[in-house]
């Protein structure tokens, strides 16, 4: 609940700030205030991805796709993250927070956060998402990219997504919300 306040006023600001293109990075200046650290005074692990969802409306703000989804009825939704640590950002610190969309695949957006100190790689996250219509259903990516060139954006511009991401998603994939899944620990191979 604490990041609303903020989430409301990097919305605010997103719309007086520059126009992106959807394959531009967007950079978002913040400080690691007292909501944000733990006891060690440092932004907690698990904070940061509250953080890089700022990044992430800065950044559809500015391209046009936050309106233009809210007016469809569409939300967007995390289905898998994953993040690096290099360098802790303690209190008080002004960081950014970069975000670039790295691409679509058949299914998902695929968007890259950083945490950037002084010029300097602190943090690195990946962000696997999509978009909910308002009945909960996907909404599909030739949906989104027809959203994106009607927006004027340049599709012929997107790049193209390394192997690895699909990879690491197949890994770690857990099944439909409709597919039932028992809560079962499943034997420790390592220890038997």
């Amino acid at each position: 609940m604490h990041l609303l306040p903020r989430t409301l006023l990097v919305l605010a600001r997103a719309r007086r700030r520059s126009r992106l293109g959807i394959w531009e990075p967007a950079s978002l200046p913040l400080r690691a205030l007292p909501t944000d650290v733990d006891f060690a005074g440092h932004v907690n692990n698990g904070q940061y991805f509250g953080l890089f969802d700022l990044g992430r409306f800065d950044l559809m703000v500015r391209t046009g796709l936050w309106k233009a989804c809210r007016d469809r009825g569409w939300l967007p939704v995390v289905q898998a993250e994953q993040i690096a640590f290099r360098r802790s950002v303690t209190l008080g610190t002004a960081f950014t927070v970069e975000t670039r969309l790295l691409g679509l695949d058949e299914r998902a957006m695929w968007i890259e956060h950083r945490a950037v100190v002084d010029g300097d790689l602190a943090v690195r996250a990946i962000v696997c998402g999509r978009l909910r219509a308002k009945d909960g259903t996907p909404v599909p990516n030739e949906d989104l990219r027809a959203l994106l060139a009607e927006l004027g954006h340049d599709l012929s511009a997107e790049p193209v997504l390394p192997e690895w991401l699909h990879e690491w998603r197949g890994r770690i994939a857990l099944p439909s919300a409709r597919t039932p899944m028992p809560h079962v620990w499943e034997p420790d191979a390592a220890r038997a």
